[in-house]
C-alpha cells in the first residue's frame, strides 16, 4: 500500500476515534470554555479598571478564583447527593446571571460578589464533567471521552478570545451579555442532554487527565474530583514536611508571580506597553493554538528524561519570556509593542511544559497517595491565584501597572532557586512513567489511574 494511502487510513482512524468519543452534552463545554476562559478573563478586568482602580481589578480577578477552592465541596455534594446535572446546569445558569449584570455595575461590592458566583458557577459545572465520563463509562475510554472533552474546551477557548478582540474596545458589556446568553445556551443543552450516572465507580482513583488549556482556564475538568474526607487532614502535616511540601512552596511561588500578570493580562498590556485589548486578545487566542501540540511534547519528555528536568525547562523559559517583557517596556515606542507580545507567547508555550510536568511531579513526590497529593496541588493553584491577582492589584495601585511584570518576575526566580534545593528529590522519572504510560499500581492507600500527557 502506498505510503500516502497509509498515512490517510491513520488520520481516518484517529478522526473516527475521536468522534466516538463525544457526547451532545459536550456542546455545553464548548460554550463554556467560550465565556470563561476566553470572554470573562478578557472583558471583566477591562471593565473594572475603566470604572475602579488597579487595586479593584486585582480584588475582583481574587475573587474569580477563589471559586477554585470549593472543588472539594462540589465533588462531595455530587458524590454523596448524585446532584450532577443541578451542579452542572446550576451553575452554568450562575455563570450567566452574573456575567449579564456584570457590566451593568460600578460597585467594588457587587463586582466581588459577581465575580465570586463566577468562579463558583465555574467551578461548580467544571467539577462533574470528569464524572460525567468516568463515571458512566468504561475505565478504557476515560482518555478517549476526556481528550474530546477537551478539544471542546480548548476550541472555545480560542473563539473566546477572538470574539473578546472584537469586543474589547467599545462593547465590553454588551460582550458580557452574549456571555451570559452563551452560558444559558450551555445550560439548555446540559439540561436536555446529560443524565446523572447510576452509581460512582468503586475504587477510582483521583487523577488528572491533563487539560490543553491555560491559567485563565476556569473550572475546567482537568482532573477527577478530589473528595473532602478527613484522612486528607492526618496526611496534611507529614506531607508538608516532605519534598512535596517543598515542591507546593515552589509552585506557590511561581504561580503566585504568574498569575499577578495573567490575572491582569489585558490592562497591563494596554497601560504598560500601549496593546490595545483587541491585539492582545488575539495574541493570546494564537499562543493557546501553537501551545496545543506542546503538551504532547512534554508528555513524552517527561517519559524520557523525568517530570524535573521538564518543570525546570518550563519555568525558565516563563522566566525568560518575563525577564524580555520587563526589558521591552524600555525599548524604543516601535519595537517594545512587539517585543512584548512575542515574549507573552514565549509564556504561554511555558505553560504547556509547566502544568504536565507540575501535576506529574504531584503525583510523584506525594507520600500519601497520589489523588490526596493532587488534591493539595490544585487547591495550591487556585490559592496562588487569588494572592497572585491581590497583590498584583495593589501593586498596579501604589506605583503602576508595569510593576506587575517584575512581580511576576521575582515569583518566578524565587521557584526557579528553591527548585535547587528541591532537585534531588526531582530526578526519580521510573515512578512517574508508570503515571504518565496510563499503567496502574499502588502507592499509598490509593490506586493510581492513568495520567497522559497529550
Amino acid at each position: 500500500m502506498p505510503a500516502e494511502s497509509v498515512g490517510d487510513a491513520h488520520v481516518v482512524r484517529r478522526w473516527t476515534h475521536w468522534l466516538r468519543g463525544i457526547e451532545p452534552w459536550y456542546l455545553s463545554y464548548g460554550l463554556l470554555g467560550i465565556v470563561m476562559a476566553g470572554l470573562v478573563p478578557m472583558l471583566v478586568p477591562l471593565i473594572v479598571s475603566g470604572s475602579g482602580s488597579a487595586g479593584y481589578v486585582g480584588l475582583v480577578m481574587g475573587a474569580l478564583s477563589l471559586g477554585g477552592l470549593t472543588a472539594p465541596l462540589w465533588g462531595l455534594l455530587a458524590d454523596r447527593l448524585r446532584w450532577h446535572r443541578w451542579l452542572l446546569t446550576g451553575g452554568l445558569l450562575a455563570i450567566g446571571t452574573a456575567a449579564g449584570l456584570f457590566g451593568f455595575s460600578a460597585s467594588l461590592g457587587v463586582w466581588l460578589g459577581l465575580a465570586l458566583l463566577l468562579g463558583l458557577g465555574a467551578t461548580a459545572a467544571g467539577t462533574v464533567a470528569s464524572l460525567f465520563v468516568v463515571e458512566a463509562h468504561p475505565r478504557d475510554e476515560w482518555d478517549q471521552r476526556i481528550g474530546a472533552l477537551q478539544s471542546f474546551w480548548g476550541g472555545g477557548q480560542v473563539a473566546g478570545l477572538v470574539l473578546a478582540g472584537f469586543l474589547s474596545n467599545s462593547h465590553r458589556a454588551a460582550g458580557l451579555l452574549i456571555a451570559a446568553g452563551l452560558a444559558a445556551l450551555a445550560t439548555l443543552v446540559a439540561g436536555f442532554t446529560t443524565r446523572t450516572p447510576a452509581g460512582p465507580p468503586r475504587n477510582v482513583a483521583v487523577r488528572p487527565h491533563l487539560a490543553r488549556h491555560g491559567e485563565w482556564a476556569f473550572g475546567f475538568p482537568s482532573s477527577r474530583v478530589h473528595h473532602l474526607s478527613a484522612d486528607i487532614f492526618r496526611q496534611l502535616g507529614p506531607m508538608l514536611r516532605s519534598p512535596f511540601g517543598l515542591f507546593l512552596i515552589v509552585w506557590l511561588t511561581g504561580f503566585t508571580g504568574s498569575s499577578a500578570f495573567i490575572a491582569l493580562y489585558p490592562v497591563v498590556m494596554q497601560q504598560a506597553y500601549g496593546i490595545a485589548p483587541a491585539c492582545g486578545a488575539a495574541s493570546f487566542a494564537v499562543a493557546a493554538v501553537l501551545g496545543l501540540p506542546l503538551y504532547a511534547v512534554a508528555g513524552r519528555w517527561c517519559e524520557h528524561a523525568s517530570p524535573g528536568k521538564v518543570f525546570r525547562s518550563g519555568l525558565s523559559l516563563r522566566f525568560l519570556a518575563m525577564l524580555g517583557l520587563a526589558i521591552s517596556a524600555y525599548l524604543p515606542e516601535q519595537t517594545h509593542a512587539w517585543t512584548a507580545l512575542v515574549c507573552f507567547t514565549g509564556s504561554v508555550l511555558a505553560w504547556s511544559f509547566l502544568s504536565v510536568s507540575g501535576t506529574a511531579l504531584a503525583a510523584q513526590l506525594a507520600p500519601g497517595g497520589e489523588g490526596t497529593g493532587l488534591g493539595i496541588f490544585n487547591a495550591t493553584g487556585a490559592l496562588a491565584g487569588v494572592i497572585g491577582a491581590s497583590v498584583g492589584g495593589w501593586a498596579a495601585q501604589q506605583w503602576s501597572y508595569s510593576v506587575v511584570v517584575w512581580i511576576s518576575l521575582v515569583g518566578l526566580g524565587l521557584a526557579l532557586l528553591l527548585t535547587v534545593v528541591l532537585e534531588p528529590s526531582m530526578r526519580v522519572p521510573t515512578a512517574i512513567k508508570t503515571v504518565l504510560s496510563g499503567k496502574e499500581g499502588k502507592r499509598g492507600s490509593e490506586a493510581a489511574s492513568d495520567v497522559r500527557g497529550s
